[in-house]
């Protein structure tokens, strides 16, 4: 048997699409049965490549070879009526002293199925990885509004909290005069929408002088400063925020028909601060610090900022203050307190 014509028949018979080109004019001349039938002629003179192979780049190719002595492109062939995405490979190859290209043409249906599979499952994961990531972030913020940084850092760490005891640190209470009555007596759904913005605004000051915001029930707002990050300005930074709120008041008072005013006490001691509950996680302070602190408030007056003696001596140099004299405090017996005016404003 003519060996030729065992091999053209063998050409003729593989799976992929097999096809000789001229170099000089890119005339096709020779075409397995996969060839032509993926990529058949519709008309009788479309003999060259690139009329067979839509956009197909012969310039684009003949460099490459040249270059590089091998050419790939994709391609779109036409099998039972469908299309089939195929890999056309172009080379050099010798026969019998002629130069030829050998071009041959791979289907690749399966290789896009995997990759567009692949794609997908990327594009899925990569979707539920931001989900996961924003969620975290929602949790997160929802966490640091209920306990201060460096003790969600502990919980995230070690899914537990050791309670702290901070010697010196400055508590802030603050309650509005007649809000129960307010609240009767007016919208209260818009009176709760008011107090949301107050609070807000107090819990931008408070961000601003260091201090930490450790909650607010109904209408009472409890802040503190040196914990946990001990700090030498705590009673000056909490004195500061308790000036300032008192100042947000006083300015939307002008501006609002509805009038908010509120009492605030400050004292400078020894505080607990520890996370409570398991399934319900609230950061609080314990100690006579904090009991001390509301008693300051509830004997304070509307609009004003009572201090006891503690706090007075700290930041006497730095504020202004109205003696009260001696006052009996329920639970600490008789003690001189202060009402704190203003921040004195410095020399230099």
């Amino acid at each position: 048997m003519d060996s030729r014509l065992d091999m053209k028949q063998v050409i003729q018979s593989i799976g992929c699409g097999v096809a000789l080109v001229d170099p000089a004019n890119w005339e096709l001349v020779f075409e397995n049965a996969r060839f032509f039938d993926w990529f058949p002629p519709s008309g009788e003179d479309e003999g060259r490549l690139p009329q067979r192979l839509a956009g197909f780049d012969t310039d684009k190719a003949a460099q490459r070879l040249q270059q590089r002595g091998k050419y790939s492109t994709e391609a779109m062939a036409h099998s039972k009526g469908r299309e089939l995405p195929v890999r056309i490979e172009c080379r050099h190859l010798s026969m019998e002293g002629q130069d030829l290209y050998l071009i041959e043409a791979q289907d690749i249906s399966k290789e896009k199925e995997t990759q567009f599979m692949l794609d997908s499952y990327s594009r899925l994961a990569e979707k539920k990885n931001k989900e996961v990531e924003k969620e975290k972030e929602r949790v997160e913020r929802l966490l640091l509004n209920i306990m201060p940084r460096q003790v969600y850092e502990e919980l995230k760490d070690f899914g537990t909290t050791t309670p702290q005891r901070f010697d010196k640190a400055s508590i802030l209470v603050l309650d509005f005069v007649r809000f129960t009555e307010m609240t009767i007596s007016k919208d209260a759904s818009a009176l709760v929408s008011e107090l949301n913005d107050i609070f807000s605004a107090f819990d931008r000051i408070v961000e601003m002088f260091g201090c930490e915001r450790i909650r607010t029930i109904g209408d009472s707002y409890l802040a503190v400063s040196g914990i946990p990050e001990e700090s030498s300005d705590h009673t000056r930074n909490i004195a500061r925020v308790a000036v300032r709120m008192r100042r947000y008041l006083e300015k939307r008072n002008a501006a609002h028909p509805t009038q908010w005013r509120c009492r605030i006490g400050i004292n400078t001691g020894t505080v607990i601060g520890s996370l409570v509950g398991i399934q319900k996680y609230v950061y609080d302070l314990f100690g006579p610090g904090v009991n001390l602190a509301c008693r300051m408030e509830s004997l304070s007056e509307p609009m004003r900022i009572t201090v006891n003696q503690a706090t007075y001596e700290l930041i006497k140099e730095e504020f202004a203050f109205i003696p009260r004299g001696e006052v009996e405090v329920k639970g600490f017996g008789i003690m001189p307190l202060y009402f704190l005016e203003e921040e004195l404003k410095r020399s230099y």
